[in-house]
């Protein structure tokens, strides 16, 4: 298995897996908080599924990728040990589990979901089959870039109304950043009250994870 860098559950796959899916969980919570939307998203099986622990103890408590400073705008030290840290313990999953990166999907909720950003597109970062971002934004922290140059994979976006702890129009902003690059993009904005992931937009994600995972460019081999 990868590198113990970071702890973490691990849902095996039915048969021999056909890819990777890795869900990072939002501030405060931990690998347990997402792991059951492993068989949501993937019912089949189909994929090797992964819920890591973010690497930092802060308050108010449980596990965190960040120190929350401002939203949009990352605290540069805690996010970039994170960034390297994180992606260090991704490659050595992947690797260790001998699944291409067109064969790998990233997801998360709140700043599982910038997470899921910055190591999806970020410079000199290899490229997933596909982006799962829920109630997040695109981070902008010095030192950290993004790579829209290159082709961008799928990516689906669910966010809520009304959501006062991350806005709605951060969920705007990265639908408009990655279309005007060049992304199919999946939107849903969902009439939610409270910062939380939409039920209704979780049916719709399997058929769709299915059709990402079918593509000619998404094939292993």
């Amino acid at each position: 298995m990868a590198s113990p860098e970071l702890s973490h559950l691990v849902r095996p796959s039915a048969d021999e897996p056909e890819g990777l899916l890795v869900l990072f969980h939002g501030r405060g919570a931990d690998e347990r908080d997402l792991y059951p939307l492993l068989n949501v998203l993937d019912p089949e099986q189909r994929l090797l599924g992964v819920t890591p622990r973010g690497p930092l103890r802060l308050p108010p408590g449980g596990a965190h990728w960040y120190a929350v400073r401002e939203i949009g705008y990352p605290d540069p030290d805690t996010f970039s040990a994170t960034f390297t840290r994180t992606g260090t313990w991704l490659d050595a999953l992947a690797a260790d589990n001998d699944i291409s990166w067109d064969r790998v999907v990233l997801g998360g909720f709140s700043q599982g979901a910038v997470m899921t950003y910055a190591l999806g597109l970020g410079e000199r970062r290899p490229r997933p089959a596909a982006l799962l971002a829920l109630s997040g934004f695109i981070p902008t922290v010095a030192g950290f870039r993004l790579d829209l140059e290159r082709q961008l994979p799928p990516v689906a976006i669910g966010h809520g109304a009304l959501d006062g702890v991350i806005s709605v129009e951060w969920g705007r902003e990265a639908r408009s950043i990655l279309e005007d690059a060049g992304a199919q993009v999946l939107f849903h904005e969902s009439p939610l009250l409270v910062h939380t992931i939409d039920p209704g937009f979780l049916r719709e994600l399997p058929d769709w994870l299915g059709s990402v995972l079918e593509r000619p460019g998404a094939r292993s081999g």
